[in-house]
C-alpha cells in the first residue's frame, strides 16, 4: 500500500475521526457520510483509516475475501470453506464517479469468452469491497443508476448479476463511506438514509490549528517515510485500541435509561422511522467499547447523537437553525430532564 498520511497525525476534525473509528469498530453502524468544505481533509482521513485497519483472515484464492470461519459464500471462484486460509489487508475500495455498471457489479470475462469459449464471471468493485469499505468521493454527484444499484446491495448484502447469459450472486457486505461538498448538490434522500453517521467537516478557524495542519502536511510531503516512522507508535497503539474495542463491543451494556433517552431524543426531533434510535445505540456502544467503558452513558449518547441524527431530521421552514443546532437543543432538553 502506498504511504498515506497517518490517521493519528490528523489535526482536529474530531467528529469525523470519531465516526470513522466507530464504523471500524462496528460496521453494522451503517457507514459514514462526510460533507463539508473542500480541502478540509475528508479524503485524507478515509485513506488514513484504510492504512490503519488491521488485516483480516480470508479464504485463499477467493475473489470476495470470504471469512474462512463462515459458511456464507457461494460465489463463483471462491475456494469454499475449509480451504487454506490467508491474511489480507482490510479492503478499502474507491468507486470512481465515472465507473460503468459492469465495473461496479462485475461482468462476463471477455478474454476467457473469446479465447476459450467459456462463460466466466469477472468480479467488480463490489466483490473487492466485501468485508471492507467502499469509498465514494463526491458521492452527491454519483449517477442515479449507480445510486439505485448501491441501495439494493446495501439493503441485501448480496450482489446479483443477470446478464450475458450469466446468473451470479455473491456476498457484498461493506461499510459505505462517502464524502462531498454540499455546494455541488444534495444527496438523494434514499441514499442519505443508508448512511448511519453523517458528519460536518469545516475548515479550521483556529490559527494554531491551521499552522499545525500546514506544518505536519509539509513534513509529510517532504519526507513521507520519516514522518510515517515518527507516528508509527501512535498508529500501532490506535490499531490495538480498535481491535480491543471490537472484542469487547458485544459485551457493552445498554441500560434502560440510555435506551429511554435515545428514544426521547428521536421523538423530540421528530426523526422518521426507528433507524435513528438503532444507529444511536450502536454508535454509542462502539464509542463506549473504544473508551473501555462497561456500559452506554449519556456522555456517549451526547457525543454521537449529532452524527447519528442530523441527516434524519425533517426540514422545518420555521426554524432557521441548522440540523446540528437542533440536535444540540434536543440533547440539552432531554438529557437535562
Amino acid at each position: 500500500m502506498a504511504t498515506v498520511f497517518p490517521f493519528s497525525a490528523i489535526v482536529g476534525q474530531e467528529e469525523m475521526k470519531r465516526a470513522l473509528l466507530i464504523a471500524a469498530i462496528d460496521p453494522g453502524v451503517g457507514g459514514v457520510l462526510a460533507f463539508g468544505d473542500r480541502g478540509a481533509g475528508k479524503s485524507t482521513a478515509v485513506r488514513a483509516l484504510a492504512a490503519l485497519l488491521p488485516p483480516i483472515a480470508v479464504v485463499a484464492g477467493c475473489p470476495y475475501g470470504c471469512d474462512p470461519g463462515a459458511r456464507a459464500c457461494a460465489g463463483p471462484g471462491c475456494g469454499k470453506w475449509g480451504g487454506p486460509a490467508a491474511v489480507a489487508p482490510t479492503p478499502v475500495v474507491d468507486l470512481p464517479l465515472g465507473a460503468t455498471e459492469d465495473r461496479v457489479v462485475g461482468a462476463l470475462d471477455l478474454e476467457r469468452a473469446l479465447t476459450r469459449g467459456e462463460k466466466a464471471f469477472e468480479p467488480g468493485l463490489l466483490a473487492r469491497a466485501h468485508r471492507g469499505f467502499l469509498y465514494i468521493d463526491e458521492v452527491n454527484l454519483l449517477e442515479d443508476h449507480l445510486v439505485d444499484l448501491l441501495l439494493d446491495v446495501a439493503a441485501s448484502g448480496e450482489n446479483v448479476v443477470e446478464r450475458e447469459g450469466l446468473s451470479i450472486r455473491h456476498p457484498a457486505r461493506f461499510v459505505l463511506v462517502g464524502s462531498g461538498n454540499p455546494e455541488e448538490g444534495e444527496l438523494r434522500p434514499q441514499l442519505l438514509d443508508r448512511f448511519g453517521l453523517s458528519v460536518e467537516v469545516s475548515t479550521p478557524r483556529d490559527l494554531a490549528d491551521r499552522i499545525l495542519v500546514v506544518r505536519r502536511r509539509d513534513a509529510f510531503d517532504r519526507d513521507r517515510e520519516a514522518f510515517t516512522a515518527e507516528w508509527a507508535a501512535e498508529e500501532e497503539a490506535l490499531r490495538a485500541k480498535i481491535l480491543a474495542a471490537r472484542a469487547r463491543v458485544a459485551e457493552v451494556a445498554a441500560p434502560d435509561a440510555a435506551l429511554e433517552n435515545a428514544a426521547k431524543l428521536c421523538i423530540a426531533l421528530n426523526a422518521d422511522g426507528l433507524r435513528g434510535e438503532l444507529t444511536l445505540l450502536r454508535a454509542a456502544r462502539a464509542l463506549a467499547a473504544y473508551h473501555g467503558d462497561a456500559g452506554v452513558t449519556d456522555a456517549h449518547l451526547r457525543a454521537v447523537a449529532p452524527a447519528a441524527l442530523r441527516h434524519r431530521l425533517r426540514r422545518d421552514p420555521l426554524d432557521e437553525a441548522g440540523s446540528g443546532a437542533r440536535v444540540a437543543r434536543a440533547l440539552d432538553a432531554v438529557l437535562a430532564a
